[in-house]
């Protein structure tokens, strides 16, 4: 009797160890919760995935352009906008840029792919952009510049379709800077901020 007495105490020990064990695994340590619900609204629940490719034509080998606008802070010339690169190296895989903290995940020779890094507080719409020189003939080449996101968390169809016109419009306007530079000329003067 007493020897199944002790079999039954070390087995409901061992149940109430496991289950302990499974509790504590549920839950995470108190320095990785979040510091308010807002930091857990970034998942979007039903996301809409859109894509906005654009190209332009330049006149001169896809190397050549690749060579003259391809480097991951080039952004900063024909976007017109500062940019430094904050971690790691131009070019390289993880390199990261001070524009939007866009990270290089992607490259070619001739494109290179980033995305937009997970912000807390702010729903992570899976931002991604790839600029690309495409040869067409020995002499001349096309720029692509694709971007890819959810807008799911924009208020309305309208509100999407602005944002999509304004985003269009400012990769438009980088790809006829890029072409210019590519093709050998000088961007004009930049606008006045706020005036675009």
């Amino acid at each position: 009797m007493p020897n199944q007495f002790s079999k039954a105490a070390v087995g409901c020990a061992l149940i109430i160890v496991y289950l302990a064990q499974v509790a504590s695994a549920q839950t995470p340590p108190p320095g990785n919760q979040p510091a308010s619900a807002e930091a857990t609204t970034i998942v979007v629940a039903n996301p809409t995935y859109i894509s906005i490719p654009l190209e332009i034509t330049v006149n001169r080998p896809a190397a050549e352009v690749w060579k003259r606008v391809g480097k991951f802070c080039d952004i900063g010339e024909w976007l017109r906008i500062p940019c430094t690169i904050t971690s790691g190296r131009d070019g390289e895989f993880g390199a990261v840029r001070s524009v939007a903290g866009e990270v290089l995940v992607g490259k070619t020779e001739l494109s290179y792919t980033y995305t937009q890094t997970v912000r807390a507080g702010r729903p992570y719409n899976l931002y991604h952009g790839t600029l690309e020189a495409r040869p067409v003939t020995a002499t001349t080449s096309k720029l692509v510049y694709t971007l890819v996101f959810d807008n799911s968390m924009l208020a309305d169809d309208a509100t999407r379709e602005k944002d999509k016109t304004q985003k269009t419009a400012v990769f438009t306007r980088a790809l006829e800077n890029m072409k210019i530079l590519a093709e050998g000329g000088t961007l004009p003067p930049a606008p006045a901020r706020g005036g675009r």
